[in-house]
């Protein structure tokens, strides 16, 4: 079978990672029989610089045209003007406003090997599995009004948290249907002891219990959530939230894994479930790390798990997907680490060799 995949490496460490991803998908094509292709564009700081806007109208046509998104990262140093007329991270916005991506799943597991890579007690990691789901699409980061301003009395600003009840549906229900594929708990998180969305949100999420009878449903302030995570985060099975908790939490979760090196993302635009497949864009969740970019220390797995996740969620390949899991198991088993999960007696390999090992497993 033939697939188009864009591939869009982005900035910083973006194409060292995504070259691996790259070579992963290549290794299970020749292994299942598929073919894949892909289509490159620029997104991010990058496209700033040659075409003057984080993301064309040309590289968001290609995408639209394709089975599936590969992205690396965007941003850095060079584009942090806060009086910037663009940032690199309008490109990130405007993809999955426009692909409609409203579904941000990201997999917290730790892996045994790897228990003394974070700075928690392995005892407190040890039985870490979780599903953290955000919306992608509502709350700050889209709603209005979103401006700055200055009068006599200084400067100003104003974000908006906005929700509708078709937003909130439909996220809530990507929590339910994921967590009946796995042990059944779904923690709705939310701030409504001051919050109006949030309220909003908790009622929502209650209604929809009642069309998942499966799932026991609970709710949680996100603060709480957070304390939570590093107190007992083996209690959480699936998380549900939305946009801005969603991304704060998820990068705090990056660190009961070992690293934010190892922790993919699949930004859906459908609800997954059964044999639905639905349109996506797979990203690791770190960001561009301009300083060690083409120095080959990138962790590469974030972004190869994104890969198995794209053959899962988009392809519908779920043994093509398994055997990227299992080749990335089997690579760390045998005790070969990059710089950010290095411990003690283990065996250093830089961005291509992960790659290469984790490509002779498939």
């Amino acid at each position: 079978m033939k697939f188009n995949i864009a591939v869009l490496p982005g900035d910083g460490v973006g194409p060292d990672v995504t070259n691996e991803a790259q070579r992963i998908l290549a290794a299970v094509g020749r292994r299942f029989g598929h073919q894949f292709k892909f289509q490159n564009g620029l997104i991010g700081g990058i496209s700033i610089d040659k075409y003057g806007e984080a993301l064309t109208g040309e590289t968001l046509e290609m995408c639209r045209n394709c089975d599936a998104v590969l992205l690396g990262a965007v941003g850095g140093p060079k584009w942090d003007d806060p009086n910037a007329a663009v940032r690199p991270e309008d490109g990130l916005l405007a993809i999955r406003k426009e692909l409609a991506l409203f579904a941000n799943l990201r997999p917290v597991k730790m892996l045994s090997m790897l228990e003394n890579s974070t700075s928690l007690k392995p005892e407190v990691v040890r039985n870490v599995d979780m599903m953290v789901i955000r919306e992608l699409t509502g709350g700050l980061y889209f709603g209005k009004p979103k401006r700055r301003w200055s009068n006599s009395r200084g400067r100003r600003a104003i974000d908006s948290m906005y929700y509708t009840e078709r937003e909130i549906d439909r996220i809530v229900r990507v929590g339910f249907e994921i967590a009946m594929t796995r042990r059944g708990k779904l923690t709705s998180v939310d701030k409504a002891n001051v919050l109006e969305s949030s309220r909003l949100w908790r009622q929502i999420a209650t209604e929809i219990a009642a069309d998942y009878p499966q799932v026991k449903l609970d709710h949680m302030l996100v603060d709480a959530c957070a304390m939570r995570f590093i107190q007992n985060p083996g209690y959480f099975d699936v998380i549900v939230t939305e946009n801005t908790f969603g991304d704060i939490l998820t990068d705090e979760a990056s660190m009961l894994a070992g690293s934010m090196g190892m922790l993919p993302s699949a930004s859906l635009a459908g609800i997954p479930g059964g044999k639905r497949r639905a349109f996506g864009l797979y990203e690791p969740i770190h960001g561009s790390a301009p300083d060690i970019a083409g120095m080959n220390i990138a962790n590469p797995i974030a972004t190869i798990k994104s890969a198995a996740m794209m053959l899962h969620y988009s392809l519908g390949f779920n043994a093509e997907a398994e055997s990227v899991e299992n080749a990335v198991l089997k690579t760390l088993q045998d005790g070969y680490r990059t710089k950010d999960i290095m411990t003690d007696g283990m065996k250093q390999v830089g961005t291509a060799e992960m790659g290469k090992l984790i490509e002779e497993r498939i």
